[in-house]
């Protein structure tokens, strides 16, 4: 049983969610609830549990006020919130799991049996640090992003990429550093999630144009990049990235 608790204002949204948990994900024993931050904060210290259901907007503080208060605790956290483009990019670049509201019964089921699978395997780590550094953070190219690889997770600077390649069902992501990191992802979630000066360039390739050391007339052209790594553009977005440079 994975011991949770559901922290949300809103009495309907509270009471479908809990009925959903009982009827569709038995493994998820509810041990309490709360409606705003501070009842949240007090629950999650007095109670302890490995899951939490956190509202995103809430009286009293939002979701990352109660984790910044609980941040001395080890909980996994399923995010509820109305769409918003800012949080769900922020939410996605920390690779937390997120329901949008009203909820669907097949992503709430999918989002707690990833939940169950990273405890049973024992691969916790602190997501929610890193979503707490990331809204903390203003500069959006000094954030980090989590990147689901082959054996895992792994964190990594996003001013750090250098040059992200589509692989078919994969992304091969370019470190300034050298090195290289295959990820479970299509390229186009990472040009969802990825703030300028990420620039998308042609359709296998999305570079961070801090790190171009060069461009070279063409069709589309060439650009040179900081490790040394030359990326073709298409026609197609030509435009779009020499404007950044004007």
């Amino acid at each position: 049983m994975i011991r949770s608790v559901i922290i949300e204002d809103e009495a309907a949204a509270r009471e479908a969610l809990k009925n959903y948990l009982a009827k569709y994900c038995p493994q998820v024993q509810l041990l309490g609830e709360a409606v705003n931050a501070q009842e949240a904060i007090n629950l999650l210290h007095e109670l302890q549990p490995e899951l939490v259901f956190l509202d995103v907007e809430m009286p009293f503080g939002n979701a990352f006020d109660v984790l910044e208060a609980c941040k001395d605790l080890s909980f996994e956290t399923i995010f509820v919130t109305a769409f918003s483009e800012y949080s769900l990019r922020a939410l996605n670049q920390s690779a937390a799991y997120y329901l949008l509201k009203p909820v669907s019964i097949e992503e709430l089921i999918a989002a707690v049996n990833k939940v169950q699978q990273q405890i049973e395997k024992q691969q916790l780590f602190n997501r929610n640090k890193i979503i707490l550094d990331n809204f903390r953070e203003e500069r959006l190219d000094k954030r980090q992003v989590i990147l689901p690889t082959l054996e895992g997770f792994e964190v990594v600077k996003m001013e750090d990429i250098v040059h992200l390649q589509g692989n078919g069902n994969f992304t091969d992501i370019y470190l300034a550093d050298g090195g290289k990191k295959m990820v479970c992802r299509f390229l186009k979630h990472f040009e969802e999630i990825l703030p300028f000066p990420f620039l998308r360039v042609h359709k296998s390739h999305i570079i961070n144009i801090h790190h171009v050391k060069s461009y070279h007339k063409g069709t589309g052209g060439v650009i040179m990049l900081s490790n040394g790594r030359e990326v073709d553009i298409s026609p197609t977005y030509k435009d779009e990235f020499l404007k950044t440079f004007r």
